[in-house]
């Protein structure tokens, strides 16, 4: 009797406790974007004009995990673990499973500290200026192609301060990892300032490389939302690449303003890149967005970039390029694209 009597003490103890339990567990979200679309493309050199059903062309097509867990006094554990995946081919992204974003941290009143593979501080700048959303071709992703700028950091320590006043601070530390070292390893810095319908942003790094100079990347953006001109926006941004060496400097400049009309989105940017060489080129790029839900919307793009006789730059969507191979100087690429893209 007296062993039945603990027995269900002990039952009615794990029933009490069992909402303690569900509380400390940790909250977990699945969460994705599924993007395809008809693409016709030409890189302006020999190969002509194609048609391709590609995946990523407004965002990239990503399933990912994010949660958190209340760790008391205001403090919480926090990860995120985000794949890539092609809509086309089915394929997950060939760098690597969840080369999105993978990373473990805390948050709390002093701000947000995460260990793992991060969005960078100028990454964080450029996407907040950049009209397209580093989405649609045109956007300011060509800056990041060809190793000039730093998106996304392997092996590193993050920072974001808590906002104050509207202020808020990035720092960053991407360990190289390669021997013979500190080769790769990346320091950056940047500053956020948010209030009603403006941002302010600039961010800076440097990449030690092997010899005894470093490479340094930076960039400033603005975004500005009219409110009482039915939500006009403007956005611009100033990004460059400083590698070590004689004239490789690269400077790209954005200028997009997009404006809703009902279920309607217009969008437009302009673009010139440049090289310390004499290469320029200039883009224009228009989009269109019809939000069937607040989850699914149709799209169609059209995109165009004029280089010199010294460059051979690309135009750039979420996941894809058009970009002339090195060799064809002076080629033109051009890109019109049809999709639909569905977030859950």
């Amino acid at each position: 009797m007296q062993v039945k009597r603990l027995a269900a003490a002990s039952v009615a103890t794990l029933i009490a406790a069992a909402p303690l339990a569900v509380k400390a567990q940790t909250n977990v979200t699945v969460y994705g974007v599924v993007d395809a679309a008809i693409e016709s493309a030409d890189t302006g050199g020999a190969v002509g004009r194609h048609t391709n059903v590609q995946s990523g062309n407004q965002s990239g097509s990503r399933f990912g995990f994010r949660g958190s867990e209340d760790l008391g006094n205001g403090l919480k554990a926090i990860f995120n673990l985000e794949a890539g995946v092609a809509v086309d081919t089915g394929a997950q992204d060939s760098s690597g499973l969840f080369q999105r974003r993978a990373v473990v941290g805390l948050e709390g009143e002093f701000g947000t500290l995460t260990l793992g593979r991060e969005y960078s501080p100028l990454a964080a700048v450029a996407g907040a200026t950049d009209e397209f959303g580093q989405g649609f071709y045109g956007n300011n992703l060509s800056s990041f192609g060809s190793g000039r700028l730093t998106r996304r950091l392997a092996n590193s320590v993050n920072y974001k301060s808590a906002s104050f006043n509207g202020f808020d601070l990035l720092a960053t530390y991407s360990a190289g990892e390669k021997n013979p070292g500190p080769s790769g390893d990346l320091k950056g810095i940047g500053a956020e300032f948010k209030q009603g319908g403006l941002y302010l942003g600039a961010a800076y790094h440097t990449v030690k490389r092997l010899s005894s100079g470093d490479d340094k990347e930076y960039g400033a953006g603005v975004a500005y939302t009219f409110a009482d001109i039915g939500g006009l926006e403007v956005k611009a941004n100033y990004l460059s690449a400083d590698p070590e060496g004689a004239n490789n400097k690269f400077k790209q400049y954005n200028l997009g303003a997009g404006y809703p009309v009902g279920a309607s989105k217009f969008y437009v940017n302009l673009q010139q890149s440049k090289l310390e060489n004499g290469a320029k080129g200039n883009a224009w790029a228009l989009a269109y967005s019809y939000s069937l839900s607040k989850r699914t919307n149709l799209y169609a793009t059209y995109a165009s970039l004029n280089n010199n006789g010294l460059a051979a730059f690309g135009l750039n969507s979420g996941s894809n390029n058009v970009t002339p191979a090195a060799t064809e100087l002076g080629a033109d690429p051009s890109v019109f694209t049809v999709g639909i893209r569905h977030a859950f």
